[in-house]
């Protein structure tokens, strides 16, 4: 699978995971920061996590129109470091009841320049990795090439959730502390004044042993306990500017492998190079097609983004805060990614052209099986679990089916049968559905989130992990369908002037899924679960079917 790919594509992937590692740390813990440290709602914390997704993916638009006209390469640095300014304004720890006012304009600052950095270096990075296939002799590796760019920015998201968890069961247990998911909110209304419940007192008073040896009263224990929690999750944060150094280490110490992919036409043609022309019709034709195409995945991202909402709030709220039996092992980064590399491993023992290599692959594979099942074998047999960690499976699903998405597609191209970038996104669209009918049947029986408040906060009757991972492994099914070859076609497709711009409008439309993400957020507090899970499994389901009965049209539109 890795076979005749152009250097160019391990450096340009391995920055991106490097930024990818530390946006998704800080996405893994910001919903909860703003309930935790502000105390917003449901629905006021999924409206300004849907906000800042829109902005994050909107900015790629500038970026391209921007990039067009003076370069990919100087868009890029430039992304890199605005970001890293922002995070560090994000990791600044701030008083949220003192200096309210300040704390909330930082915050803003600092997710306006992480939004404009992204949107510098995100879609111009990847149009960089698709030009590298614009040589002859990469050209039919564009799809498997960026089916390997996806797999390494998922590699570091799959550790995103981990370190966020580490950083902040460490820093609370330095101050004696415990975290439950309903103590954030309890600590609010008890400095609100509208703590009354008897049981929730006991509750608030049952995480604070180390405070309570200090003689604290309840009141000021809050103040105390979402003080620390806030800066645990600051210190998430600051993980983003680790990585960012990482990043633009990699991006210059390996620059002369991919220096040639940062030219766009208006470059190329001063320089003397000869730039693919298309014909008035054709360049509409190709715009219009990707235009379209835009408009469908809106609905994909807007269902496949309830991962830092409704899916986290389901699994705050109604999935089991305690795990046994062989789910565990699902929870231990580690042996997740030894089982993750062992995918790869196991391939290369079928796929190595000499026996010493099949031999290699072979032993390292059973070496890493032996490995998770000695990590599995060393957890406790129950152990505990907080709600950003299912984040970590998308990713780690992302990784570990990426060469068997490959396998498959490359079988149906040996024969003539792959199906074409927009028949995979409208099957994607399909798949996506069948991930929130899973949830469907996971929401039998539970109570509507309105009604929790008389249940102590979370459900009395919370369901095993299992439907969540098992959710979480469709929707990557359905990723690895629409992601990967949705950008592979934008960066093929893309008339040659305008290939930051189209690649900007890709984000942009993941911008308005993103946005439109926080729909089920707002509907949370309001609906029974069932009607939150039907209305996304009903717009996949149109979506795909759209896409379908435009098929032809698109195919033709974009034919070489």
């Amino acid at each position: 699978m890795f076979k005749g790919q152009p250097k160019g594509l391990y450096a340009l992937a391995l920055a991106n995971t490097g930024e990818r590692f530390g946006y998704y740390t800080m996405l893994a813990i910001f919903l909860l920061f703003l309930q935790a440290k502000f105390g917003f709602s449901a629905s006021a914390a999924g409206q300004f996590y849907a906000i800042f997704l829109a902005a994050v993916y909107f900015m790629p638009v500038v970026g391209g129109w921007l990039a067009d006209r003076i370069g990919f390469g100087k868009c890029v640095v430039t992304g890199i470091c605005v970001m890293f300014v922002g995070y560090v304004c994000l990791a600044i720890p701030t008083d949220a009841f003192a200096s309210r006012g300040f704390a909330l304009t930082l915050m803003i600052g600092a997710l306006l320049l992480i939004a404009v950095g992204t949107g510098l270096f995100k879609g111009n990075l990847q149009v960089m990795c698709g030009n590298l296939y614009d040589d002859p002799r990469y050209g039919t590796k564009r799809d498997s090439g960026f089916s390997l760019f996806y797999m390494a920015i998922n590699l570091g998201s799959m550790f995103a959730p981990t370190a966020a968890t580490a950083l902040t069961n460490s820093h609370l247990a330095k101050a004696g502390l415990i975290y439950k998911a309903d103590i954030p909110a309890l600590a609010h209304q008890c400095i609100n004044g509208t703590l009354a419940d008897p049981s929730a007192l006991q509750t608030l008073q049952a995480a604070m042993p180390g405070a309570q040896a200090q003689g604290m009263g309840l009141e000021e224990f809050s103040h105390f306990y979402i003080t620390n929690l806030s800066t645990a999750y600051n210190l998430g944060f600051a993980v983003a500017c680790v990585s960012l150094i990482f990043s633009i280490a990699i991006y210059f110490g390996f620059r002369s492998w991919f220096k040639h992919t940062d030219v766009n036409a208006k470059s190329a043609a001063a320089s003397g190079e000869k730039v693919a022309e298309l014909t008035p019709k054709q360049t509409k034709d190709r715009i219009v097609a990707l235009i379209f195409v835009f408009a469908v995945v809106i609905f994909f991202w807007m269902a496949f983004h309830q991962n830092g909402s409704s899916l986290t709030y389901f699994a705050r709220d109604y999935t089991q805060a305690e795990v046994s039996g062989i789910t565990r092992i699902g929870f231990n980064i580690w042996a997740l990614f030894l089982i993750a590399v062992s995918i790869y491993t196991l391939f290369g023992t079928f796929q190595s052209e000499t026996a010493k290599a099949k031999s290699i692959c072979g032993l390292a594979t059973a070496a890493l099986w032996a490995g998770a099942f000695a990590l599995y074998k060393g957890m406790a047999g129950t152990i505990s679990i907080l709600p950003q960690q299912f984040q970590q499976f998308n990713p780690f699903f992302v990784v570990a089916l990426t060469p068997i998405s490959m396998a498959i597609f490359g079988a149906l191209a040996n024969k003539g049968k792959e199906p074409s970038a927009p028949k995979k996104i409208g099957l994607g669209m399909f798949v996506a559905g069948v991930g929130y009918l899973i949830m469907l049947l996971a929401s039998k029986g539970q109570p509507a989130p309105s009604e929790l408040v008389n249940a102590g906060g979370v459900s009395p009757d919370p369901v095993v992990p299992a439907y969540l991972i098992g959710t979480y492994l469709v929707l990557t099914f359905a990723e690895l369908l629409l992601s990967p070859m949705g950008i592979s076609f934008v960066s093929k497709v893309a008339p040659p002037k305008y290939k930051g711009l189209m690649m900007g409008c890709w984000f942009a439309a993941t911008a308005i899924g993103n946005y439109l993400s926080s729909i089920p957020s707002m509907l949370w507090e309001n609906v029974p679960l069932w009607a939150n899970w039907t209305i996304l499994m009903a717009l996949c389901a149109v979506a795909g079917l759209v896409m379908f009965s435009m098929l032809r049209k698109l195919e033709a539109a974009t034919a070489e």
